[in-house]
């Protein structure tokens, strides 16, 4: 027995999981099968023998001694048999689920090393091995989904980053040749060009900057109590001038004279971005409101609802997504880096609270919503609230 353990230790040293479970299997199988004989090889012998005695029978008699030598021999015979069944039907079905976990694990390897490989689409079939191995291979088919998603999302990302730094790059690079060809005298309105052209790289490698520290959670704000009419006020006094200018009405819904606990430099960032956004999916003569109220007695909603071009339902889930982008001509056309979302979304997760977007399909507007925490209100020293 020693020997038989010390060669399958040897074994399964060298060996993988499904022949180390089928090794661990087998002695414990052997060890049970091994006590089993020697209790029944060390008790059924001497409670037979007291039986007789009680029986009346002399264990000096050639009775006795004939007795005890046929129920000994049956004895042997009976466990023998009743063990040796047991190890084989034991070492078959502990055969059959060896095989079984190895070629759950097999697949899950498979896969696992085909998506290290490159090899997003490869999915693991549905295991039958319980709720644990089906959690497992639910988990490796969701982690290839998730990394198939951000490769597409990566080659968009490159692509839209080549196209927008190639656009101010191109416009500088045509002043400067120009100007070296002799062909325009450098003046105001060529340093205006490059200037226009350097902002947008500057916008960009800002927006760049927002979001890396947005997908690592380091956005810094200082929060302080801000009236919500005074976020919504200054928002849309920055942002009048484009709307008029490109034909768009901005008004102000219902309000609420409530706090919140807010950055106003970084909220108004948030709306910013969220104005920019509908003006660009809104076209000329329509409409975009800015409204608030209270979602609960904890939270204050701040919206922005346009009548523009709306979104589609395969959009919506990945509109806050980086260098995301529904229309992606129009929307370099109008110069967005399809990161502006991204950020506002990463702003209003950093006040503690978040940004949702919902619309009833293409050509029937968007809206957007900024859930913040609502600041307490402040008591007086009786105890009332002011």
């Amino acid at each position: 027995m020693r020997l038989l353990c010390g060669q399958l230790k040897t074994v399964a040293s060298r060996s993988g999981f499904a022949p180390r479970l089928f090794i661990a299997q087998t002695l414990v199988i052997a060890a049970g099968a091994s006590i089993a004989a020697l209790v029944a090889w060390a008790v059924a012998p001497q409670l037979f023998h007291t039986h007789l005695e009680h029986a009346g029978l002399s264990s000096t008699s050639s009775q006795a001694h004939h007795v005890e030598e046929a129920f000994t021999s049956s004895l042997i015979v009976s466990v023998s048999v009743a063990l040796l069944s047991s190890v084989v039907l034991a070492l078959v079905v502990s055969w059959l689920i060896t095989r079984l976990v190895e070629r759950s694990i097999g697949a899950v390897v498979t896969s696992t090393a085909n998506i290290a490989a490159g090899n997003h689409t490869v999915r693991v079939p549905p295991s039958r091995l319980g709720r644990e191995f089906s959690d497992l291979t639910g988990s490796v088919n969701q982690l290839a989904i998730q990394l198939d998603t951000s490769e597409e999302v990566r080659q968009q990302m490159l692509s839209d980053l080549a196209h927008e730094l190639r656009t101010p790059i191109t416009t500088i690079a045509a002043q400067v040749e120009a100007a070296e060809d002799g062909i325009r005298v450098p003046g105001e309105q060529m340093y205006s060009v490059i200037r226009g052209a350097a902002d947008r790289l500057k916008r960009l490698a800002d927006d760049i900057d927002a979001v890396s520290l947005a997908g690592e959670k380091q956005l810094r704000t200082n929060p302080e109590p801000t009236a919500v009419n005074d976020i919504v006020t200054a928002a849309i006094r920055e942002a009048q001038t484009g709307f008029d200018n490109a034909g768009v009405t901005l008004t102000v819904g219902s309000t609420v004279p409530d706090f919140v606990d807010a950055d106003r430099a970084r909220i108004g960032q948030t709306l910013a971005n969220l104005l920019s956004n509908a003006l660009r999916h809104t076209p000329s003569g329509g409409t975009v409101t800015v409204s608030s109220h209270r979602r609960n007695n904890n939270q204050i909603d701040i919206t922005v609802k346009d009548n523009g071009d709306g979104i589609a339902a395969d959009h919506l889930p990945h509109i806050f997504d980086r260098f995301y982008r529904t229309d992606t001509s129009r929307s370099r056309d109008a110069g967005g880096s399809g990161i502006g979302l991204t950020i506002a979304r990463a702003l209003a997760e950093a006040h503690g609270g978040t940004l949702i977007a919902s619309s009833r399909g293409t050509g029937h507007g968007a809206t957007f919503t900024m859930i913040l925490p609502k600041q307490p209100p402040k008591r007086s020293p009786t105890g009332d609230p002011r």
